[in-house]
């Protein structure tokens, strides 16, 4: 079985009934805290991407483009800066370049699949609510996600790709937080998937039931 199919009251789910009833202690975890954050979907076009690492290593010319999707959902951030708006306490003006990992499908001219490897960069500058300063610092996070639905080839492993990105700016610290708890969480037994055809046989009762 698994939380949803479980009937023990100390696991996950749709809160029912007084939320106080089995609240036990005040417990102290270590977190991520995130003070601020905010998305941004954008649509780019024409993005040259120059790939490395292909799979097989040996291809023929010309590619054609398949399909083109990210493959990490963390971005690498690079060129942070950070500048406080004087004018809007606890604002600060947040730019940065965020790395999109990426992996391009193809096929050679021969009809070979193959693979490749780049990263596409986009330039965010936003506002955000960042804490004052401690001595456990706070982190810039960027969560990212990105296909492309057409692309074109150019020569050595550069394609023209349309892509669809999404990314997620985050201002995060690593807090020890005290939080109400309902004590530790039971976990069910493991159901094990099986398609053995003699299950529902072997689950009949010996004997028939006398009908009442």
């Amino acid at each position: 079985m698994s939380f949803i199919n479980s009937n023990n009251d100390r696991i996950p789910g749709i809160m029912q009934g007084n939320p106080l009833n089995g609240m036990c202690e005040k417990v102290c975890v270590q977190v991520k805290k995130v003070f601020d954050a905010c998305m941004k979907q954008i649509s780019l076009e024409n993005v040259q991407v120059t790939l490395c690492d292909p799979t097989p290593d040996t291809y023929t010319e010309p590619l054609t483009f398949v399909s083109a999707k990210s493959t990490s959902s963390k971005g690498t951030i690079s060129n942070l800066c950070i500048e406080a708006l004087d004018e809007r306490p606890n604002l600060s003006r947040v730019k940065a370049d965020i790395a999109i990992p990426i992996e391009v499908s193809y096929t050679d001219a021969y009809g070979a699949a193959g693979t490749a490897i780049g990263t596409i960069c986009i330039t965010e500058d936003v506002v955000l609510n960042v804490p004052q300063p401690s001595m456990i610092p706070y982190e810039v996070e960027a969560v990212v996600g990105a296909v492309s639905p057409d692309g074109t080839y150019v020569s050595d492993l550069t394609f023209n790709l349309n892509m669809c990105v999404t990314v997620i700016l985050k201002i995060v610290t690593e807090v020890e937080l005290l939080i109400p708890s309902y004590g530790y969480c039971f976990i069910p037994p493991c159901q094990e998937y099986t398609q053995d055809v003699c299950t529902g046989f072997f689950e009949l009762p010996l004997f028939p039931t006398t009908p009442r």
